[in-house]
């Protein structure tokens, strides 16, 4: 694939304070900064005072869960209860809530969703990269599969429940999460993924036979057992990740649909990939 052919990575602005062909750039992953989505950390001190109190990940995970619960009115006892208060105590209609679970439970079944298309618009707009692929490769505004996503991102079933605000606090509870409990002092993680062909992600470069420079997704599915990535095709990918572009990893909640396949979600860009076909 030719430069020409490559489309640019996205958006001249975004909520992360650098630029968006930095952000994406293989040079970033290389040497990355600290990342923080603008004012998620200042409107919420409370949580992350909780957060700063807790014994552990998964006490401080069960603190998270609960707060998204209580905060965004998603836990399903506390819909009843405000809905019966408010038809003066007559059987209430339900109303749907949407959730950041639900976003996660949908992509686990298929990233092409429309709750995956949900998720790369929350990329597209906190971090400004383009989605590559959504039910088919993304090279111009003008192909189906750009049309496609960008309807089913705007769709007002995921849109009632201030959903971005929600993913915002997912992803800096991650961050919190790997610079306390997984990771401290690190700056990358190896991640593998299983591809059966090229066709969802752009390859930029090719450095050799097995060493390429590859166009991600603006997020992607990565696992941190290389033999379950053999599940899902017969080349495997290896990839040092940034750890400020994990947006949620599988151990993160005490509750969540992502638990079986040590599951990372991963925001994209140009990454230096080693592929091997055995």
């Amino acid at each position: 694939m030719t430069e020409k052919q490559i489309q640019r990575l996205g958006h001249s602005t975004n909520l992360m304070g650098l630029s968006t062909n930095l952000l994406g750039s293989a040079l970033f992953n290389d040497d990355p900064r600290e990342l923080h989505i603008s004012g998620v950390r200042e409107m919420n001190p409370t949580m992350f005072e909780m957060l700063e109190q807790s014994d552990g990940l998964a006490d401080a995970g069960d603190a998270f869960y609960k707060y998204m619960m209580a905060m965004f009115g998603i836990d399903p006892e506390q819909q009843d209860a405000d809905e019966v208060a408010k038809s003066g105590g007559k059987t209430p209609v339900r109303r749907y809530r949407s959730s950041f679970l639900r976003l996660l439970k949908g992509w686990g079944y298929d990233s092409n969703s429309p709750e995956g298309a949900v998720l790369k618009g929350w990329v597209e707009s906190r971090f400004g990269l383009f989605p590559t692929f959504h039910k088919e490769m993304i090279t111009r505004f003008s192909t189906a599969g750009w049309m496609a996503y960008v309807e089913e991102k705007m769709s007002s079933r995921f849109h009632n429940n201030s959903i971005y605000c929600q993913l915002d606090m997912l992803y800096e509870f991650c961050q919190w999460a790997l610079e306390r409990h997984v990771a401290k002092g690190q700056r990358h993680v190896t991640l593998y993924r299983g591809i059966n062909s090229f066709d969802e992600h752009q390859v930029v470069d090719r450095v050799d036979k097995r060493n390429v420079v590859m166009r991600l997704n603006n997020l992607a599915s990565f696992s941190s057992d290389r033999t379950v990535a053999d599940c899902f095709g017969d080349t495997i990918l290896t990839v040092s990740v940034p750890l400020v572009k994990i947006v949620f990893f599988n151990t993160l909640l005490p509750i969540h649909p992502l638990k079986g396949e040590g599951e990372y979600l991963v925001v994209g860009g140009d990454y230096r990939v080693a592929a091997s076909y055995f």
